[in-house]
């Protein structure tokens, strides 16, 4: 009974190639498309021309502090995403529930909402605004936000990556480390980090990707100061919006090129982790 059940839950053949089909065609669609499109616009113009608006003053500083910014929020959120997963992972504790809701929180909440929020605690007319301006700290329209902002919206990605692993892992391990007299320090170092490094390397790239492409928040707390608070994607939407399509694309082409190069990355750290 059981083959004879098993026998007719089985796709046939044809919607099997047809669900393949339909999948191929979403992704050519949707996905290599549009990449094909930015970088044929991107060249249309030629070598030179890309290079060019590539090397362009205000398109070199939001290169700069597009980079400047994920290399500040990136490894803040790792460490912080990590110290939530230890947490979550490897201890009870009253409040465990809720940390998981707050490492989840930025995926619910939109960018835009979340910038505005930054505005609204360190803004001019802010919580914060006024005590912020006796002591002329600037945070809105200035560098401080922007890696505020990327921060809260980039935070999920290393955590939600490496903590299911470190749940499937369980805490054997680590309490067999403990029983041994070894400190919390050498039980993650020698321990768990081991068994975490391909996530947490795979976490990291998306957190890295996600920090040099979002737009919504870091579009709110900007000010887009051109040449000063605009990052790529800000610079992007300048561009075009100009109708300076040569170095809009040119800029999109390296934004896009930096995710493929990602996903690549991400893809051979996934296969080292199955392989370990």
């Amino acid at each position: 009974m059981s083959a004879r059940f098993r026998s007719a839950a089985e796709d046939a053949p044809w919607a099997r190639a047809l669900l393949a089909l339909a999948a191929v065609t979403i992704g050519i669609l949707i996905l290599a498309l549009p990449l094909a499109a930015v970088f044929t616009e991107a060249l249309r113009r030629g070598w030179g021309v890309l290079r060019a608006a590539l090397a362009e003053e205000d398109t070199m500083a939001a290169i700069r502090l597009t980079l400047v910014v994920a290399a500040i929020a990136v490894p803040i959120n790792t460490i912080g995403g990590l110290a939530a997963c230890w947490a979550i992972a490897k201890h009870d504790f009253p409040g465990r529930r809720l940390l998981v809701v707050l490492v989840e929180l930025p995926f619910s909440v939109s960018p835009v909402i979340s910038g505005l929020v930054f505005v609204l605690i360190f803004g001019a007319q802010g919580w914060l605004g006024p005590w912020l301006q006796a002591r002329d700290v600037q945070i809105i329209f200035a560098l401080p936000g922007l890696v505020l902002a990327t921060i809260f919206v980039t935070f999920p990605f290393v955590a939600r990556t490496v903590l299911p692993l470190m749940q499937e892992q369980g805490r054997e391990e680590e309490e067999a480390a403990a029983t041994l007299g070894a400190s919390g320090w050498q039980i993650f170092r020698r321990v768990t980090l081991p068994n975490i490094r391909w996530a947490l390397l795979s976490g990291v790239l998306l957190c890295n990707a996600r920090a040099m492409g979002e737009f919504g928040a870091v579009s709110v707390v900007s000010g887009h100061v051109r040449g000063m608070t605009n990052t790529m994607p800000l610079h992007v939407e300048i561009l075009y919006n100009e109708y300076q399509f040569a170095g809009a694309f040119a800029v999109a082409a390296l934004l896009a090129l930096l995710g493929l190069v990602t996903l690549a990355a991400k893809t051979v750290l996934e296969r080292r982790g199955r392989r370990a």
